[in-house]
């Protein structure tokens, strides 16, 4: 295990060197940069900028310059801490995404908990009680809820709550506690606006993993072991949660490959709606204004995570089900 382990993390390094690569083009395929982006706004608002002073604004972002370099100069900033300077926002680029990277993580392992806390117990119960009512009730939510669109949620929830309830519910503050220092009373306010933002990013997975945990859990139910450990007397209790629901859980630990990239950017298109000061709004906004050093960051980061979040996936997997082997041969 140990080895495989190395053997992982001594491939990542080459991975993520290639990666690096391919972020670096693919924000540097659209036609023009930040700065023609700029120019055009300017004309558009009848103010005309120089040559001479374009070509030193492109001097000073380093835009001028092959593309190798600028590879070369923006990878030696990362492996150094510095991710550059926004040019959109004129700050730097860490401090950026540091400021949001806080929210983003609550709303995220908060939706998280949300799902595992509704889907873990209710997969269990549907297996258990095949062709029950609570199995058909948890069928048909489960569909219904891997249907509806999370944006789709998220608009129908503003449109009621607006229209015949009189409160906003975008954000994760009170109007009157979004400039307001930390205390008690403004940690109040963000728990009362959190749980609108976990439902609706979290009935989609809630719904999926139900279904899953049911159908594995009855694959297992029903195999010569579980048969066998029935009839040695082993109780009910035990012997669901020690054997059939260990071996049925590989699908929640498999989804930490994809969780850490979701943990980084948030659910971008939810997030946008309900104006949430997440990093999926910001990486937006970074691929619309072709904020080179911005959008570069987050694609990178993002690919960086889904490596490490599938190795702890890998991870945890040998270590619940022993049926998972690394060793070679």
């Amino acid at each position: 295990m140990l080895q495989y382990i190395m053997r992982r993390i001594v491939i990542m390094i080459p991975t993520l060197i290639a990666i690096s690569m391919i972020s670096f083009l693919i924000i540097q395929l659209p036609p023009g940069d930040f700065l023609t982006s700029v120019i055009a706004r300017l004309e558009q608002q009848g103010v005309v900028l120089d040559k001479a002073a374009a070509a030193s604004l492109r001097a000073r972002y380093g835009l001028g310059q092959p593309m190798h370099i600028q590879y070369f100069k923006w990878i030696t900033g990362i492996l150094q801490g510095d991710f550059g300077q926004s040019f959109f926002w004129q700050r730097e680029v860490s401090g950026l995404i540091w400021d949001r990277l806080g929210y983003t993580l609550v709303i995220s392992l908060g939706t998280l908990l949300f799902t595992w806390i509704i889907a873990f117990p209710i997969g269990i119960l549907s297996a258990v009680k095949q062709y029950s009512l609570l199995d058909y009730v948890a069928t048909f939510f489960g569909f219904v809820g891997m249907a509806i669109p999370g944006f789709l949620l998220a608009l129908v929830l503003m449109w009621i709550s607006f229209a015949y309830l009189g409160v906003s519910v975008g954000g994760l503050f009170s109007p009157e506690m979004e400039e307001a220092p930390w205390s008690l009373v403004k940690f109040i306010d963000l728990l009362s606006h959190l749980w609108i933002p976990m439902v609706i990013l979290g009935l989609s997975g809630t719904a999926s993993l139900i279904r899953i945990m049911r159908a594995n859990l009855l694959d297992e139910l029903h195999k010569p072991y579980v048969v066998f450990a029935r009839a040695r007397g082993v109780s009910e209790t035990k012997l669901l949660l020690k054997y059939p629901v260990r071996v049925a859980l590989n699908p929640f630990v498999s989804t930490l490959g994809w969780m850490l990239p979701t943990l980084f950017s948030g659910s971008l298109i939810v997030a946008t709606i309900l104006a949430l000061p997440t990093t999926g709004p910001l990486f937006l906004e970074a691929l619309r204004s072709q904020d080179m050093y911005l959008a570069g960051a987050f694609v990178l980061m993002l690919s960086a995570l889904t490596i490490v979040g599938t190795l702890i996936s890998d991870i945890l997997l040998a270590w619940l089900d022993p049926r998972v082997r690394y060793e070679r041969g």
